[in-house]
């Protein structure tokens, strides 16, 4: 499969910059798949979407303040740090700028010493591994330091870094947002329990791969990035009770859609407790076999996401879709407004 089957016409204008002060005052856009219509709504209309019984699959993880700007202990030249994911104790896994300057053996100082790292070993594309050296608790140096790690196609720091945080955002570990979930609000997510709806915690914790482009034509060459994810026993049974009385189960974003189809996938569609690493690609033709409809936002031309909602809608309707909000001045990306498909 070509990926300029999967490229459409963006204005940059449209590619949202910050988040709307009201999370849950984004568009909604709703595909009703079996009638191919589409509709144009605000997003606190999603409660008239969920039925009771459904479930609402949301991805807990939080973001780590995962970007760390110091110097070089001897040269005292500038070192940013993007924290990947902890290998083990102390040590992480990073991304270097300018990583041509950190060798193995390099110590890179933060806050005035307050923070220390020591490159142990170099990998490919600017990745080190480094040691962290500190006296305290490290999470909250991090708090202390670090800065939130906002997708490339953000210019614009924010003011309140919680703005990219989900107000459920629970376990920490991801380089970026699960951001279809940056739509609710707290009052919202009661709204939707008061009517009957279940509310169910995945984690999956998102890596900076989400942001890389497919760089192969035939997109079926593309080599998906491994995240780690998890689905505890408890949660397992409930969407199994679910599934079984006929009740939807409702994917928020693309990392709740990855980790339960992982699970599915590998269990022949019964949900089991597991924990591990999943590099799942989904794309047409695809047979879902873990959810029922999904929320998403909309997504960048060419990307593995635009293709996962391709699989689900159907190519052609999802193009038609892109089209139709970009007409309509619907916000993109992180920061943007959001998708209902059923």
């Amino acid at each position: 499969m070509d990926i300029n089957e999967f490229d459409f016409d963006l204005p940059e204008e449209l590619i949202a910059q910050t988040p709307l002060e009201d999370r849950s005052a984004s568009r909604l856009l709703t595909i009703d798949r079996a009638k191919d219509q589409f509709h144009h709504q605000q997003f606190t209309d999603i409660i008239d979407y969920l039925n009771p019984g459904d479930c609402l699959v949301l991805n807990n993880t939080k973001v780590l303040p995962a970007r760390l700007m110091g110097y070089k202990a001897d040269t005292y030249g500038k070192v940013e740090l993007l924290l990947l994911h902890q290998v083990n104790g102390d040590d992480w896994e990073v991304l270097v700028k300018p990583a041509k300057k950190v060798k193995a053996g390099t110590w890179i100082q933060f806050g005035d010493g307050l923070l220390k790292a020591e490159c142990l070993e170099e990998k490919e594309h600017g990745g080190r591994v480094v040691r962290f050296h500190y006296e305290g608790i490290f999470m909250e140096i991090l708090d202390q330091l670090g800065e939130m790690p906002l997708p490339p196609y953000i210019k614009e720091q924010l003011d309140d870094q919680d703005r990219y945080q989900t107000v459920y955002a629970k376990e920490v570990g991801s380089a970026a947002a699960p951001t279809a979930g940056l739509h609710f609000t707290e009052q919202l997510l009661e709204r939707i329990k008061q009517k009957g709806v279940h509310i169910a915690y995945i984690t999956l914790h998102v890596g900076l791969g989400t942001f890389r482009p497919v760089q192969t034509d035939d997109i079926e060459k593309h080599e998906m990035h491994a995240e780690f994810y998890r689905l505890d026993e408890q949660t397992a049974s409930d969407l199994n009770d679910i599934k079984a009385k006929g009740n939807r189960i409702i994917a928020v974003g693309t990392t709740s859609i990855r980790t339960l189809e992982t699970i599915a996938r590998d269990t022949g569609g019964v949900f089991e407790a597991r924990s591990g690493w999943t590099d799942i690609f989904i794309y047409p033709p695809y047979k879902f076999q873990a959810i029922d409809a999904m929320i998403t936002n909309f997504h960048l031309p060419k990307s593995t996401l635009i293709m996962l909602v391709s699989a689900f809608a159907g190519q052609e309707r999802t193009l038609k879709a892109y089209k139709e909000a970009v007409e309509k001045s619907y916000r993109f990306f992180s920061f943007g407004d959001a998708m209902f498909i059923y």
